[in-house]
């Protein structure tokens, strides 16, 4: 494979601009990645693109390429390196850069081992009748509003945001602080300084937290960081404040970006709806089918190379930079069938929406729980839900942070 030729196999000008990434969607179809990532996947499983930012990268498309890119160490997530791929046309402060996510390697793995006893399977299954409880107030509270009104603002964002503050030990009434600083950091339009300043905020705030969690630690994830890693040396202070605004920025917008979307998409395929009301059994194989379908990391996950790297006969020279386009490798016919179709009875997981390797989301088992719980009540409390203006009315985030998804979601019911 060359780069000598376009996807379909036609000579191209090797003086050529490979194409634009990301790609246009197209016109009325906000659920689809667009077409051209299809195309992409037919033809060059790395094939050159330009980003925003102007450079060159390797984009990959295909379901065995995501996964071979994302679990090879040779591929790097750290994105100090001056080539690392970059997303936006003008510099932004690199706000996770030096971060954990941010880490490769034995570094990495150690900061993950720190969290891994509040992200396992075990512990989101424990917090399900909190998250349940946390669900029921905010429906409680819809029905006492009456509609139509926006389901973002009224459930999708409270409820991760409440059960990763409860999580974390962060008081509730600190949540709408923490999701209009983390909308300044995503939403690709904010200039360098009113970014600086979000997060100086977020972080000055949660600096707070862990002050007030030194002199009274409690049961929360705050307070065993400071016992089990700060008291022993292992851990500075200042990074536990990090961590926690990384734990919080992760754990509400993506989720409740999944929420607004599972929604609307069930509301738009009422076939699928009924089938889900027939049988609550198949509600978690149902949120990761919406997971697949509807991968809220429509951008991607970033790598570079750090050595010369051959897979699927490609090399990729080292400082090429890599971007593993996770929505159409969910999209892959050769590992799903019919991808395009929404399928609640889809079995087996399989998807990458949450990554894969090393840097694998890790509260993947507590966000399945949320949209689990919030889609079951929610369904079933509210039996005539609907949408209040034309779905072609419904404003989706389209910008280049990545974050793909319904922005608001007027209902009645």
């Amino acid at each position: 494979m060359t780069d000598t030729t376009d996807t379909t196999g036609v000579p191209r000008d090797p003086d050529a601009e490979p194409p634009a990434f990301p790609q246009e969607k197209a016109p009325g179809c906000p659920f689809d990645p667009p077409p051209g990532y299809r195309r992409f996947q037919s033809g060059e499983p790395f094939v050159r693109v330009t980003l925003p930012s102007g450079q060159h990268a390797r984009l990959v498309t295909r379901h065995r390429d995501v996964r071979a890119v994302l679990d090879d160490p040779r591929f790097s997530a750290d994105s100090s390196h001056p080539d690392f791929p970059r997303m936006f046309p003008r510099p932004v402060p690199q706000v996770l850069k030096g971060t954990f996510p941010r880490l490769d390697g034995a570094e990495h793995l150690r900061y993950r081992r720190m969290l891994a006893r509040d992200f396992t399977g075990r512990r989101a299954e424990e917090l399900r009748p909190r998250v349940e409880a946390i669900v029921d107030a905010r429906l409680d509270l819809m029905e006492e509003t009456g509609g139509p009104l926006d389901l973002m603002a009224a459930l999708a964002y409270s409820v991760p945001s409440t059960v990763v503050c409860e999580l974390l030990g962060v008081p509730a009434e600190d949540s709408p602080l923490f999701e209009s600083r983390t909308r300044i950091l995503i939403n690709g339009r904010s200039g360098p300084e009113e970014m600086g300043r979000a997060k100086d905020d977020i972080l000055r705030h949660l600096e707070g937290v862990v002050a007030a969690k030194e002199k009274q630690p409690g049961d929360d994830l705050i307070s065993r960081l400071l016992v089990d890693q700060v008291a022993p040396g292992l851990l500075d202070r200042a990074e536990v404040a990090v961590i926690a605004w990384l734990l919080l920025a992760a754990g509400h917008h993506t989720t409740a970006t999944m929420i607004g979307t599972g929604t609307m998409l069930l509301l738009e395929n009422p076939e699928q709806l009924a089938a889900l009301r027939a049988d609550p059994a198949l509600i978690p194989g149902a949120v990761d089918e919406l997971l697949r379908h509807q991968t809220a990391m429509q951008i991607g996950m970033n790598r570079i190379a750090t050595e010369d790297v051959t897979t699927a006969g490609v090399t990729v020279r080292a400082g090429e930079g890599v971007v593993c386009q996770l929505a159409s490798a969910n999209r892959d016919p050769e590992v799903f069938p019919d991808p395009d179709r929404l399928d609640v009875t889809r079995t087996g997981r399989g998807h990458l929406a949450f990554g894969h390797g090393p840097h694998q989301c890790p509260g993947q088992s507590l966000a399945r729980v949320e949209l689990q719980v919030t889609l079951e009540r929610l369904f079933t409390r509210l039996p005539g839900l609907r949408l209040a203006v034309a779905a072609a009315e419904v404003p989706f985030w389209h910008h280049l942070f990545g974050i793909h998804g319904v922005k608001e979601l007027p209902v009645i019911w």
